[in-house]
């Protein structure tokens, strides 16, 4: 026991030590934790954890292959086009006056020489009678003057009159015949407005909305017109390549129409659809040089109207066909520090790792330039477990992985590359 003072009436004060011996329990209970974490750590069995790790990496993958084969694979060029028609005509007013009929439904297919509106054609009508009568009333007055010229022609002859009676009533004829030709051009001035009071439809077409109700008085000055009437077949659509691809657009133009395939832009990134194929009509005269890339137009059947005015397609221009090309699944083709490479499965199910160089690639085919042969087999699916050496089982592909889209890739995924 220890000895105290206490602070009040400074007399000895004794307590009991049952602080130090709380103290000591606590150390003591601590050694007694670390020494069972220390034995569970020591005793624990690993050597069954060990065995099952050893019996894992002698089991087999199970993995998908395919067989690398020789084909003729198309190389195509990507873009993103816009969709133009191929003629587009607005219908206008070429004379003013009241817009009478109208011929047409709005979004209605026409032909070429359907009547789509009239003008009120009274006063064309009235001009144009008004110019055949004066035209009936000179040619009267040049009959006439033929006659008399006739007449003091045959008097000249036997000197019963001058020269200059004959000489002037030839004048009165070419006058009169001058009158006649005015007539004439007059008739086929008001014959043409007339024309213009009745508005045809100059090509096939589909026409837009209305932008005139009959009753309105239309002028030849109207900057909006009537309506708009666009071509859709054909239809055409302007597109973009970066100009690296110039050489390779040439020399598929020069070998003849160059096939292209519009294709549909899936929001939801799906494969995409076929919308169209036509031919590469336009190759531009000159690269921009602001952007670098090169315009291009193709034109397309659009028997459907899959294409439409305005709208934004994916373009991919064949250029070239690779004969005879060792041709594997995209998924065969993995990528690492070194350069693409293929795991190749040996006669032993065993997996090789082999480089290899890659040409063309899109999302359905890749195109092995080397480091593959023809008829080996590599795996598509699993290949991320696997390494050199490791045996492996074939496990069969499910019906919807194994269906492949027949139809060609998106724009924008087809690569070059080169490694070994």
């Amino acid at each position: 026991m220890d000895a105290h003072v206490d602070s009040l009436t400074r007399e000895p004060v004794r307590t009991r030590g049952r602080s130090r011996l709380r103290r000591w329990g606590m150390v003591l209970l601590c050694l007694l934790v670390v020494a069972a974490i220390v034995y569970a750590i020591w005793f624990f069995p690993s050597a069954p954890t060990a065995k099952k790790l050893d019996a894992s990496a002698n089991q087999a993958i199970p993995v998908l292959i395919a067989v690398a084969e020789t084909r003729d694979m198309p190389i195509y060029q990507d873009g993103l086009g816009t969709v133009q028609a191929f003629n587009t005509v607005t219908m206008r007013a070429m004379v003013d006056g009241p817009l009478v009929t109208v011929n047409f439904k709005e979004g209605q297919a026409v032909h070429k020489g359907d009547v789509l509106a009239q003008i009120d054609a009274r006063t064309f009508q009235a001009a144009l009678d008004n110019a055949l009568a004066r035209k009936a009333q000179d040619e009267a007055q040049l009959a006439n003057a033929r006659l008399d010229l006739a007449r003091y022609q045959k008097l000249v002859a036997n000197a019963y009159t001058s020269a200059q009676q004959a000489d002037t009533a030839k004048a009165q004829v070419a006058q009169f015949a001058a009158l006649v030709q005015q007539d004439q051009a007059q008739i086929d001035t008001a014959r043409t407005q007339l024309s213009y009071s009745t508005i045809i439809a100059p090509i096939d077409g589909l026409t837009g909305i209305r932008q005139v109700d009959p009753g309105n008085i239309v002028h030849a000055v109207d900057a909006t017109g009537i309506v708009v009437i666009t071509q859709l077949e054909p239809i055409s659509v302007l597109f973009t390549l970066p100009q690296q691809v110039l050489p390779a657009v040439a020399s598929a133009m020069a070998e003849g129409p160059a096939p292209v395939l519009a294709l549909a832009q899936d929001a939801a990134g799906g494969a995409p659809k076929v919308l169209d194929t036509g031919t590469l009509t336009v190759l531009d005269n000159q690269v921009d040089s602001t952007t670098g890339t090169i315009k291009l137009k193709a034109a397309f059947p659009n028997a459907q109207h899959r294409l439409w005015p305005g709208g934004f397609v994916s373009v991919r221009l064949r250029t070239e066909v690779a004969k005879d090309a060792i041709v594997v699944p995209p998924s065969a083709i993995q990528r690492g520090p070194r350069g693409p490479y293929v795991f190749v499965i040996g006669t032993d199910n065993t997996a090789k790792r082999q480089p290899v160089t890659v040409g063309y690639e899109d999302e359905v085919a890749s195109i092995v330039t080397g480091g593959l042969k023809a008829g080996e087999t590599v795996v598509v699916d699993g290949a991320s477990r696997l390494a050199d050496g490791t045996k492996v089982t074939v496990a069969k592909p499910d019906a919807d992985a194994a269906a492949v889209p027949e139809q060609p890739a998106a724009p924008g995924t087809n690569r070059q590359h080169a490694g070994g």
